[in-house]
């Protein structure tokens, strides 16, 4: 595999991985730690299920990207210092 295509799928793996990353402090910008004693709040109590529902539900997406993101930085690394060791002792 040429170094250009590591880097082109390390750039995309990436992105997606910052961008995911970037929605998820959009969603949880505002919020804080409530919590809901009475039945009166209903409507902040439904808005704040809902941001923790959709968060819960990155958090699988993030750990896979995050994770080949990194992998993809240890391979581009490795060919990378193997390349230089090969050039250093030939």
């Amino acid at each position: 595999m040429s170094m250009q295509l590591m880097l082109i799928i390390w750039a995309a793996l990436t992105a997606c991985f910052l961008a995911l990353l970037a929605y998820r402090g959009t969603l949880t910008r505002y919020e804080e730690d409530q919590l809901f004693l009475s039945d009166s709040n209903t409507v902040e109590k439904t808005e704040q299920m809902e941001i923790v529902r959709k968060v819960n539900r990155l958090q699988p997406m993030l750990r896979v990207l995050g994770g080949a993101a990194g992998l993809a930085t240890a391979g581009i690394i490795g060919v990378y210092v193997y390349s230089a060791w090969q050039a250093l002792t030939h």
